[in-house]
């Protein structure tokens, strides 16, 4: 079983920035994909971001592209989100995920899932 702990969520103005960090545990995920993905009140939760078990390849909706980071540290078992120049749409509550198959959009391909966090962007 693998743990996923999200941290990083709070209240930002549009503009500005947040990092978001997931810490994983029970068992190394170095050789899992990892995601993340958002969810908006009333709304399915999205696809936002993804990258191979060994950090060389990552994915993006077109949404953030340009604007967020992924990145892991398999040293450390983690894996954050950088975001920059935040939006009022970019609010909802952010969840990391682990898969045992290739990168993909789908939730479906997500075999662990963390709590999520909440990040809340003002205008």
């Amino acid at each position: 079983q693998v743990q996923l702990v999200e941290s990083g969520g709070g209240l930002v103005q549009a503009g500005g920035s947040l990092r978001l960090s997931c810490a994983a545990s029970g068992r190394t995920v170095t050789t899992y994909t990892m995601g993340w993905f958002r969810q908006a009140p009333g709304k399915e939760r999205e696809f936002v971001a993804a990258i191979n078990w060994s950090g060389s390849s990552t994915y993006y909706a077109d949404s953030v592209k340009g604007r967020y980071t992924i990145s892991r540290d398999n040293t450390k078992n983690t894996v954050s989100l950088q975001m920059i120049s935040l939006k009022p749409e970019d609010t909802a509550v952010y969840y990391c995920a682990a898969s045992r198959y290739a990168p993909g959009r789908n939730t479906d391909q997500y075999n662990y899932w963390g709590q999520g966090t909440q990040v809340t962007v003002s205008s």
